[in-house]
């Protein structure tokens, strides 16, 4: 189970890492505003489009990844062995 956590942290902290890191570039016109979540910028070129587009792959790599070793994985194998123990 340790595993499992280890690796569901290390997703969790990488992806969220990534994007706060894009967000604080794209997303953060002053530091006197909301930092982070204003709405992306129009205009961009096709680099800007792309970290767009891996700020968002982050975001939800980041919810999944830990969803699924978590919760999802730990589920799986308790029910596996709830069926083997009847």
């Amino acid at each position: 189970m340790a595993d499992e956590f280890v690796k569901g942290l290390g997703i969790f902290t990488s992806a969220g890492l990534i994007w706060m890191i894009l967000a604080g570039w794209y997303n953060t016109p002053s530091f006197e505003e909301v930092q982070l979540v204003q709405p992306n910028p129009a205009n961009l070129g096709a680099y800007g489009a792309a970290a767009i587009v891996l700020k968002e792959t982050m975001f939800w790599f980041a919810i999944t990844g830990v969803l699924t070793f978590w919760v999802l994985i730990p589920a799986v194998r308790r029910g596996r062995q709830v069926l083997e123990s009847r």
